[in-house]
């Protein structure tokens, strides 16, 4: 059963996820509202290694974490987004 199991809700390798989902949701917010010269080039570059890092933190951690995974790959998917938006707009 899932609530039982060593990535289930009684678990830090669930709420620490679900925490990090946070990030994917600020960063999807920034990305529809913030003006592109609002986004910080360094953060958005340290979050985006952040997020690397983290994937393979969670692929190696034992019991194999596929939420930690999804939600850092989200991530990482955004910030590379908002770098886009931040560098299409350097380039006007």
């Amino acid at each position: 059963m899932f609530v039982n199991s060593p990535v289930g809700p009684k678990t830090v390798h669930f709420w620490g996820p679900l925490a990090n989902w946070a990030l994917v949701l600020a960063g999807a917010l920034d990305f529809n509202t913030k003006p592109p010269e609002g986004i910080s080039m360094r953060m958005t570059t340290t979050l985006f290694f952040y997020s690397c890092f983290f994937m393979r933190f969670a692929w190696m951690v034992k019991p194999r974490n596929m939420m930690l995974l999804t939600c850092h790959m989200c991530n990482s998917t955004m910030q590379l987004a908002l770098l886009n938006k931040r560098y299409q707009f350097d380039q006007k």
